[in-house]
This record gives C-alpha cells, sequence and structure tokens, in this order.
C-alpha cells in the first residue's frame, strides 16, 4: 500500500525538531533517527505526530517553510486549542490570524477546534458567515465567541 509521508527539511536542526515535537505531541513517536557519525546531529529522522509520519531531512539552510503549506490539528475542546496554541506559537514561534501560527521552525499549522464544523462550516448559512466574520478577527480560536457568532448573540 502507497503512503504519503511530508518531508521536512530542517537544516541541522533535527534532534531540536525531535525534541520539540515529542514534547509537544504527547503520542508522538520516534521511528528513526539518522546520524552520519555517532557525534554528529541527526541527518534525517522519522517521527509520528498523531498518527501521521514525518520525515525530518538536513536540507539547505536557505530554503525556508512558506504558509502555503500547514498542518490542521483537529482540537477536540478549547483545553487542546489552547495547548497546542501557547505550545507551538511561544518560545520562537508566532501567531497569525484565523487559528494559524507558526512553530519555532516556521513550520505553518492550523490549530482548529472540531467545532469549527458546526459553526464555520455549519448547516445555516447566516450562522455560518457570522462565524466566520468572527474568526477573521481572531488569532488563536475561541469556541464559545465561533459558537456565540453562529447562533447570532
Amino acid at each position: 500500500m502507497s503512503q504519503i509521508t511530508p518531508c521536512l527539511w530542517l537544516d541541522d536542526r533535527i534532534d531540536e525538531a525531535i525534541k520539540f515535537y515529542t514534547e509537544t505531541f504527547k503520542s508522538a513517536k520516534v521511528h528513526q533517527v539518522v546520524r552520519q557519525a555517532p557525534d554528529q546531529p541527526a541527518f534525517s529522522a522519522i517521527i509520528e505526530l498523531e498518527g501521521s509520519r514525518f520525515m525530518l531531512l538536513s536540507g539547505n539552510p536557505n530554503v525556508q517553510f512558506t504558509q502555503t503549506v500547514s498542518f490542521m490539528i483537529e482540537c477536540k475542546d478549547q483545553k487542546d486549542v489552547d495547548y497546542f496554541w501557547d505550545a507551538l506559537s511561544t518560545n520562537g514561534g508566532k501567531e497569525s490570524v484565523c487559528g494559524w501560527c507558526e512553530d519555532r521552525f516556521g513550520l505553518s499549522w492550523q490549530v482548529t477546534p472540531k467545532q469549527i464544523y458546526d459553526t464555520v462550516l455549519g448547516k445555516d448559512p447566516v450562522g455560518a458567515q457570522r462565524a466566520v466574520q468572527a474568526m477573521m478577527g481572531m488569532k488563536k480560536l475561541i469556541i464559545a465567541d465561533l459558537q456565540k457568532a453562529y447562533d447570532g448573540n
């Protein structure tokens, strides 16, 4: 069976990335780390975050990530949104808008509550439009505020 695995260029910061991602994603797994010599930084690694595999590769440091590719974390509640938002957007990361942020490596994430399907993408088109307008004014998504907007409150 074929599988798609995103490959992330992290120049010589793979060891730092492994530590960061395995601390941030509690169910993370490290499947493989390759070093050209035992005392050298990792050259590549395969990690798993929330069931998705990623290859980390020491690549060209002049090539940077852009927001044209991001990874969406579907969060079950506001506590999860707050946790991932804080973990990814602080300590060298940065906030963006509408639930988007970048981590310290420049990788874009969408920290999205599952409730977005009932509000921003809800069945009531007028309520959904209100929720979209509310979302446009947010950085971190606030579930209660999206729901209030959807409900017209």
